[in-house]
């Protein structure tokens, strides 16, 4: 793993990311998206302005700085997560959703085969179940707790006679709950494949793939340090790798194709059979850029800073008879991602209006579902039938909320990272204290 030191959080605000000072901003949706420290865009304008890099499909010269790139990429990215290069492989992506893709698309589910997620999880995952319903796997969903921490997973994760996968986040970016890591290896020990998504995990907190070993672990870089956009990844044991299968190839992923022969195309071998198309090659220097920026902040300097602003924002919220949280109201086994609702009248406001409020006062938080309708439905107190009935038909937020009066339709979201102060959760609670006001 690199080399981490720590740093001074106050003074790398006023470093990195004057503009939020500058703008009067409140940034409190890390969850959605980490800001970029502006060193790194400025490190990016001088090298796209002074090199010349192409397409790495070429053997030109700009074309194997390119590929230089791109291999640096894969082995810094290998080293920030402890990741022996002999046992994984890197497949970039678009993002953590488009690695997820590649599990929905190639992991070899059939009859007998089971999947089985918890019911807190991002769509990405929870749509792996199209797949293995089309191949004829069980799905199966691990509950959640008042807390909403999912159950001991094990009663679910029963023998297999095809390949079978368990499908868990490191942390919920509904909650902020962090799921045991342990889950990886003992759902592995029962014979399953696991997939850890660590999206919300990585960008405060350690992941090593030497102690948690997972087959399948997606993530976004704009998650972790803001820019670039558009570039994720899927890092995948070489012996998990071997066992997905494609049902389709583009260029860049096969050594030949015949068009006279119709059956005939031969995949490349690895990750590089996953990557469709021309990679975001341009992209790779700034993700180098990045990776070392945060190890040069030091992620446990991350995850204390994090972590002291999240137990104060709980601390904070407790005291409001208004605010209602989602999730634990500790500290403990959680990251800095805080949902809530605000009452009012024994009634949810309308997480729409909290939004509103708050982009006028320029405090950037986030409201809806989060796109994990699993964690909603169990905080919210949303039956199945409740659901099914007010889902079905012609959808629409507003529908939807006369349909299960009295129950709240969506969250608020206040989510922290690295820059975030004091003084912006003081913002915070100005707002929460007074939602409506204009």
């Amino acid at each position: 793993m690199l080399m981490r030191t720590g740093v001074d959080v106050a003074s790398l605000r006023r470093r990195e990311f004057t503009r939020l000072d500058a703008t009067g901003s409140v940034y409190l949706d890390y969850a959605g998206a980490a800001l970029y420290p502006e060193s790194l865009v400025r490190r990016d304008t001088r090298r796209l302005t002074r090199r010349v890099l192409g397409n790495p499909h070429s053997e030109n010269g700009p074309s194997l700085a390119s590929t230089e790139s791109l291999e640096d990429a894969r082995s810094l990215t290998l080293r920030f997560f402890d990741a022996d290069s002999a046992e994984y492989e890197v497949v970039f992506t678009a993002n953590a959703s488009g690695a997820t893709r590649i599990l929905a698309e190639a992991f070899p589910f059939a009859d007998g085969s089971r999947l089985v997620l918890t019911a807190d999880n991002h769509n990405s995952v929870n749509g792996l179940r199209l797949s293995a319903r089309r191949r004829r796997a069980a799905v199966h969903y691990v509950p959640l707790d008042r807390d909403l921490r999912a159950l001991d997973p094990h009663s679910w994760l029963l023998p297999a006679a095809q390949p079978s996968l368990f499908a868990f986040p490191a942390q919920s970016n509904f909650s902020g709950v962090r799921h045991p890591l342990r889950w990886v290896k003992e759902a592995q020990a029962l014979g399953y494949h696991v997939l850890l998504d660590a999206a919300a995990y990585v960008p405060s907190s350690v992941l090593s793939l030497t102690e948690v070993p997972a087959d399948f672990v997606a993530i976004s870089f704009y998650k972790m340090f803001g820019y670039p956009t558009g570039v994720g990844a899927l890092l995948v044991r070489r012996e998990a790798l071997a066992m997905l299968h494609r049902t389709y190839f583009g260029g860049g992923t096969v050594q030949f194709v015949s068009v006279q022969n119709d059956d005939l195309y031969r995949l490349r071998e690895g990750g590089a059979a996953f990557e469709d198309g021309t990679p975001h090659f341009l992209a790779m220097p700034a993700v180098c850029d990045g990776l070392r920026w945060m190890t040069r902040v030091g992620l446990p300097s991350i995850q204390q800073h994090v972590a002291g602003l999240t137990s104060e924002l709980l601390r904070r919220f407790q005291s409001l008879d208004c605010v209602r949280l989602y999730g634990p109201a500790d500290a403990r086994d959680r990251g800095g991602v805080v949902a809530f609702n605000l009452f009012s009248g024994g009634r949810a406001l309308n997480y729409e209006t909290v939004e509103a409020a708050a982009r006028r006062r320029g405090v950037a938080i986030r409201g809806g579902c989060f796109c994990n309708p699993g964690a909603a439905e169990y905080a919210f107190g949303w039956s199945a039938a409740n659901a099914r009935a007010c889902l079905e038909g012609e959808f629409s937020v507003a529908r939807f909320r006369d349909c299960v009066d009295g129950y709240p339709v969506g969250a608020l979201r206040a989510s922290l990272g690295v820059a975030t102060s004091e003084a912006d959760l003081d913002r915070l609670m100005e707002l929460v204290s007074e939602p409506t006001a204009s």
